[in-house]
């Protein structure tokens, strides 16, 4: 009788590394970066970092096209806009339920313009993230320098001492 096991087998290349332990020259170069389009579950993804605009990828922009948006004004009225959508697809739903699909879309271009509007603020949210980790390390370090100067003046107190003591004898 085979054993049975709840995770499938490892992909036979594991054993194109099994020295790399004893010898790391011995695995193989990983594989060349993507560069381009490529299909990933069906779809063609690209490796651009550019977020493509609503209107690229079909789909109409309700909120206004201005660089200098206002992002928390604009997610609150898409959201105020979502609720109200979706109180009143719980209305067609008791009162006409023949008639929920334009409203289902309704939502669905709603959820697709927060989403893209929350994509276009991660530029801002890693540079926020980055400073923020990069003000702790300063602020870290500059605590183990006094935690540095501290101890010194301690250790040169004690040195004076003992110093005192060995000219006191």
């Amino acid at each position: 009788m085979a054993a049975t096991s709840s995770y499938p087998p490892p992909p036979p290349f594991y054993r194109l590394y099994k020295d790399y332990l004893e010898d790391p020259k011995c695995a193989p170069e990983p594989p060349p970066l993507i560069q381009g389009p490529y299909p990933l579950f069906g779809a063609t993804y690209t490796t651009d970092v550019m977020l493509p605009s609503l209107e690229d990828q079909g789909v109409r922009q309700l909120y206004p096209k201005c660089p200098n948006i206002d992002y928390k004004k604009e997610l609150r009225s898409l959201n105020r806009e979502l609720q109200l959508h979706f109180l009143e697809l719980t209305d067609v739903l008791v009162e006409r339920p023949s008639q929920y699909a334009r409203r289902v879309e309704d939502i669905s271009l709603i959820f697709k313009n927060l989403h893209h509007l929350l994509n276009s603020l991660r530029p801002h949210q890693a540079r926020a993230t980055l400073i923020h980790i990069l003000e702790r390390q300063i602020q870290h370090r500059k605590q183990a320098i006094e935690d540095i100067k501290r101890r010194r003046e301690e250790a040169q107190k004690l040195l004076r001492e003992s110093l005192q003591t060995l000219d006191g004898h």
